[in-house]
């Protein structure tokens, strides 16, 4: 402006005169204000440290750390040479707004304990706000905390931590026994070399400790990569054949997120047992929050050898031989292979001489035509309700669970809470939350049934302890049921306890009418047919009915649906006990079990279900759609 009034002098007098007054005016003007302001914040230091000596309120002034002082409204009206020089880098940030460096903080609210985090000038700091009243309006002091070095090292901390995966060649033995010693030699340097190849790429260290297993040591930030992309391991170790063209297919856990490596290996194995308890050929992730679960789209691969059956079955009889008496319990609605299963360990414990009840609700289960034939042949008094059941534990009774190894999906949990000595026969793929305190735990996803486990546990009993032709129906009744007629799910193990109950004497007719139903369910389970909608590659269908036997009719319209051309998997949907269940199926191309995880149930891979409480049948189609929606985009299939 000065230079701006020298000039004038050139053109006009006059015109400097009146430039030259502008110019005394604003020089004025500017150093009221200047000393205003200067008074206006001097006033509220005092007001603020009017206890504190001078050498403080001057300390305030020299504070170590960035200050700012704000109005309400965010504008910047001071602050200290510390914010200068380490926040604003000297830029003027008077008459700013606080918000240019702490974005989106209203300064009028209270401070979070923690602050708040922000970025200026790629550097981190965390700001704290504190009210105080200045001599006209209310006042805030904003101190600044620079953390940029700490969240440098934080975040390296974070991404280099080890985590421990644990990888295991699940069918190694059935690959074995078909193969040549050369051909096996091949197929297992193939393995290792995609093994190594994986891990070395992603930035890990793997040791091989055994012929079908390796050790790896990876860092988060490597870990998270393989995550998201869902372990492709899985599906290039799946490309390997042998000369059977039987796959080859690896399991794998890991620990990760432990506070040491110590829990790291141990959440590692337990990994590595849940991803084979659930059929293997997939990857599970064991943190302190839970499970997650990559992979499983094949089918188990059926384990041959029976030395694991012959051991539980030596062990078994000892535990039976050691109780005061025996509690035989399923799941709720207990179907045929629950009860079948129950039946054929009822008769060899009490041709043991032990005492033995099958616990199960006679008004809730799926078995009652099977159930009133065997007690008009001497099975009176052996069923009771799981109360009364309850009436007989001793510190020495033993509790047989069979079907289901879920505490929630127990006939009776206040029962299972009673017996401290528990023993699990199961036959599902393994879910979190399982039975953790059994002390057998004989758990087999590559088996069919849990009537074909306590088939061949039997045969390892001995001969004095044979099961007659009614519980040979019963148990292959069982397997029938779960392999629809022989169809899915069968292993050469499955037809080998079929013929062992044939041998008994089971009359395949026999088992054949206890499947028979009434003329009202048929043409219940046509309607349901005819009126499902394919959505890709699925058959869904809804009922409303609230017949007695619906979730049979459910579950034989969904096997129904299978042999339609194109149906690679089918769903029902029914409305039950104040809630909504599912029944899904297939054929093995897709994997329902995966499906129904994400609504919270589970099963088998070709044989699931779920149940959702306070829905309609409407909201459990859409969200069906959405799970499905959610396991093709997961499996990258079409």
């Amino acid at each position: 402006m000065a230079i701006m009034t020298l000039l004038s002098l050139y053109y006009s007098l006059q015109l400097f005169y009146i430039a030259a007054g502008i110019t005394v005016v604003g020089i004025i003007v500017s150093l009221l204000l200047m000393r205003r302001i200067k008074k206006y914040i001097n006033s509220f230091l005092v007001h603020m440290g009017q206890s504190l000596t001078t050498v403080q309120q001057d300390a305030l002034i020299d504070f170590p750390i960035p200050v700012f002082v704000v109005d309400r409204d965010g504008e910047i009206l001071w602050y200290n040479q510390k914010a200068s020089g380490s926040v604003l880098e000297g830029e003027n940030f008077y008459s700013k707004n606080i918000n240019t460096i702490l974005a989106g903080v209203n300064v009028t609210r209270r401070c979070p304990d923690a602050g708040y985090e922000t970025e200026y000038k790629n550097r981190q700091f965390v700001a704290y706000v504190s009210a105080a009243a200045g001599e006209h309006d209310q006042l805030y002091i904003v101190y600044f905390f620079e953390n940029t070095e700490l969240k440098k090292y934080a975040r390296e901390y974070f991404e280099t931590r080890p985590s421990i995966m644990l990888m295991l060649v699940d069918n190694y033995e059935e690959l074995s026994q078909s193969l040549k010693d050369n051909e096996r030699s091949r197929v297992m340097g193939q393995i290792e070399y995609l093994v190594n190849k994986f891990v070395t790429e992603s930035g890990g260290l793997v040791v091989k400790t055994e012929r079908d297993r390796f050790v790896v040591i990876i860092e988060e930030k490597n870990l998270r990569g393989i995550i998201s992309s869902r372990f492709p391991i899985l599906e290039q170790i799946r490309t390997i054949e042998g000369d059977g063209k039987m796959a080859a297919t690896l399991s794998i856990g890991v620990g990760r997120d432990a506070d040491t490596l110590g829990e790291s290996e141990q959440f590692a194995r337990q990994a590595l047992d849940m991803a084979l308890g659930r059929g293997g050929d997939q990857a599970v992730v064991r943190s302190a929050s839970g499970y997650e679960f990559f992979g499983g789209v094949s089918k188990g691969v059926e384990k041959r050898t029976k030395v694991k059956t012959r051991i539980v079955a030596t062990a078994l009889a000892e535990l039976i031989g050691g109780s005061d008496n025996v509690i035989i319990m399923g799941h709720h609605l207990a179907d045929l292979d629950c009860f079948g299963a129950s039946i054929g360990v009822l008769k060899a414990v009490r041709e043991m001489g032990k005492e033995a009840v099958i616990a199960i609700r006679r008004e809730k289960n799926l078995v009652m035509p099977l159930l009133e034939r065997l007690e008009e042949n001497g099975y009176s008094g052996l069923f009771v309700e799981p109360e009364a059941a309850m009436q007989m534990v001793t510190k020495k009774s033993l509790l047989i669970i069979l079907d289901t190894h879920i505490k929630q999906f127990l006939e009776s949990e206040q029962l299972y809470d009673m017996v401290k000595s528990v023993v699990v026969i199961d036959h599902h793929r393994k879910m979190v939350g399982h039975i953790d305190n059994a002390v057998i735990f004989y758990h087999e996803p590559y088996a069919s049934s849990a009537s074909e486990m306590v088939t061949e546990l039997i045969q390892y009993f001995g001969d004095k302890y044979r099961i007659e032709r009614m519980e040979a129906e019963a148990l292959l009744a069982g397997i029938m049921l779960d392999t629809k007629n022989f169809v899915i799910k069968t292993g050469v193990r499955t037809f080998e306890a079929a013929a062992y109950l044939r041998k008994i004497g089971a009359d395949t007719v026999e088992v054949k009418r206890l499947f028979a139903t009434p003329m009202t369910s048929y043409q219940l389970k046509t309607r349901l047919v005819a009126n499902a909608k394919v959505y890709k590659g699925c058959a869904i269908a809804s009922s409303s009915d609230h017949m007695g036997d619906i979730q049979i009719i459910a579950a034989q319209a969904a096997d129904e649906l299978l042999n339609i051309s194109g149906v690679k998997a089918s769903f029902l949907i029914f409305e039950m006990d104040g809630g909504v269940s599912y029944s899904a199926r297939s054929m093995g191309v897709l994997n329902v079990q995966l499906i129904m995880e994400k609504l919270g149930g589970g099963g088998h891979h070709t044989m699931a279900g779920a149940q959702i409480k306070g829905i309609t049948l409407e909201e459990a189609h859409a969200r069906l759609m959405g799970a499905i929606d959610e396991y093709f985009a997961e499996n990258n299939r079409q």
